[in-house]
């Protein structure tokens, strides 16, 4: 990765990420930002943060070299993070910043409030389960509502469409566990209806004869999609989720959320309870610093259904978008702003002859997405050059930034 030569008393850190090769990942689209030669392997998820299990590191020559951005936080916490932040998060970072590069569906999930984040934490030491077991749910205590904002055309499923529109979309479809369901959302065709049929979705892929329902099922959805059906994308999104992951209940349940497609630069924000899943494509996300997931279908890694049911959100609403401010003579400064404490983000797009300023205090991470600019800091005259694929992390102490240069260029922070 391209590395920014720090020069200064007040350090821009530049940073050295961790790549994560889960199995949906693209095999070229990280590579291909990172300049680095594919190997074969699904890169999926590139991490910029201090999150205990994945922190970034201090990039040579600083004097810090080597040092994770955990405990660069941990020793200074109000240089690296400001007395606002710290005294309102403690110290650490309070987001995480990534690059997820999607081949093919994600888990059907949900990340847990923070009263549940706890609990949930908390309830699991005192059962013994190991930190990284896969029988693990809660991984921090923290909650983890996110924002993602599309790098290219980008599809996903968020939140739970109305139930008249699911019980559409059911309607004609064989199989005993889609009658159930059917059944369920007009008995009650409230949150607690969605709760109940889609918990009854979640727990049949403990059933034993369930594949083959379920087979039944994609059968009579290709069927439809043959002879023109009225909902053409949801028809085919059940079919693809279904290739991937055969006999998986979640390929059903999709058709209970909304399909939601980004273009460049659209963004989508999952508050905490969401249920939801990416489909494919190259984004930017941002969300508070946690590695809590809960799964509910399209994996074969552990459920744990009481908690998903419990953390999860049920009521019917459309997915949410972030308020976008854009700013500059083009607009070329977007910032991003979603109801949360830990994370705002904000895009930029500088040409040659521009001078553009980044967020002025607090801990800001900063990555280029393309092109080559130059990061200057206020206090201590430091400058960062970062060509595409860098990244660096710009403490408290260094005062407002300014880019320049010929690029684009994404900025987590605290607001």
């Amino acid at each position: 990765m391209p590395r920014a030569r720090i020069v200064g008393v007040a350090e821009l850190y530049a940073l050295e990420n961790t790549v994560q090769h889960y199995d949906w990942g693209s095999t070229t689209r990280l590579h291909d930002l990172l300049g680095t030669p594919p190997d074969g392997r699904p890169a999926a998820e590139l991490w910029l943060g201090a999150h205990p299990s994945a922190p970034s590191r201090v990039a040579g020559p600083s004097a810090r070299a080597g040092t994770s951005l955990l405990d660069l936080v941990r020793d200074d916490p109000d240089a690296m993070l400001g007395r606002r932040v710290a005294d309102e998060f403690g110290p650490r970072l309070p987001y995480l910043l990534k690059v997820l590069a999607a081949e093919r569906a994600l888990s059907l999930q949900v990340h847990p409030k923070p009263h549940l984040a706890r609990a949930g934490f908390n309830r699991e030491n005192r059962l013994g389960i190991a930190p990284g077991s896969p029988r693990r749910s809660f991984h921090d205590d923290q909650h983890k509502p996110e924002l993602v904002v599309a790098l290219t055309e980008f599809d996903g499923l968020a939140g739970f469409r109305s139930t008249r529109t699911v019980l559409d979309l059911l309607d004609g479809l064989d199989g005993t566990l889609v009658g159930a369901v059917r059944e369920r959302l007009l008995r009650d065709r409230s949150a607690v209806g969605v709760r109940d049929a889609f918990s009854h979705l979640v727990a049949a892929r403990h059933d034993a004869g369930a594949r083959d329902d379920l087979a039944t099922t994609v059968a009579s959805v290709r069927a439809r999609l043959a002879d023109g059906s009225p909902s053409t994308r949801a028809d085919a999104t059940v079919l693809r989720l279904a290739a991937e992951h055969p006999g998986d209940p979640g390929a059903i349940a999709s058709l209970m959320l909304h399909r939601v497609t980004l273009d460049p630069g659209q963004a989508l924000f999952l508050p905490a309870g969401e249920v939801h899943a990416y489909l494919s494509g190259l984004g930017v996300e941002v969300m508070a610093s946690s590695d809590n997931v809960l799964r509910a279908g399209l994996t074969t890694k552990h459920v744990d259904e009481a908690a998903l049911v419990e953390c999860a959100s049920f009521v019917p609403r459309a997915p949410a978008s972030p308020d976008v401010r854009a700013t500059g003579a083009r607009g070329q400064v977007q910032t991003f702003r979603v109801p949360v404490a830990e994370f705002a983000l904000t895009l930029l797009d500088v040409e040659d002859g521009e001078v553009l300023d980044l967020p002025a205090a607090g801990p800001r991470t900063v990555l280029c997405l393309d092109g080559k600019v130059t990061l200057d800091a206020a206090a201590g005259s430091s400058s960062a050059p970062l060509a595409r694929g860098g990244s660096l992390f710009a403490p408290h102490a260094a005062g407002p930034l300014r880019v320049s240069g010929d690029g684009h260029v994404v900025c987590a922070w605290v607001p």
